[in-house]
């Protein structure tokens, strides 16, 4: 199993950014899929979830501007990020809690580097 997440760049105060994290190999079933993010000298924080129902949580600091939301079928989560803020900057992490091979575990895919700059 492996994640693989894209669409990281440089963008502007204001601007946006799509991220995409697609999941491939045998994969029977995911259940949570997630987007973290570590800022530069900070710990990692929880951005946004959901559900494979579609349920979704967001951090107080993005609820409004970033949308998380999924495609089961393609395996895919995605998190669009509107009104970027420098605080935004980070490398971003989606991890998933997938079910292969008769063995349910979390996945991380490797980061995506945001930088929101002028």
């Amino acid at each position: 199993v492996q994640l693989q997440a894209s669409g990281g760049g440089l963008v502007q105060p204001g601007g946006s950014l799509r991220l995409s994290c697609a999941a491939s190999g045998s994969i029977s079933m995911i259940n949570v899929m997630g987007w973290y993010r570590r800022p530069p000298g900070k710990e990692r924080e929880t951005v946004a979830t959901i559900t494979s129902r579609g349920t979704t949580n967001y951090a107080a600091s993005v609820r409004g501007r970033f949308t998380i939301s999924r495609d089961n079928a393609e395996n895919t989560a995605y998190l669009l990020m509107n009104n970027l803020k420098p605080e935004d900057a980070a490398v971003y992490y989606c991890g998933a809690d997938i079910t292969a091979n008769w063995r349910t575990l979390w996945y991380w895919g490797q980061g995506t580097q945001v930088t929101v700059s002028s």
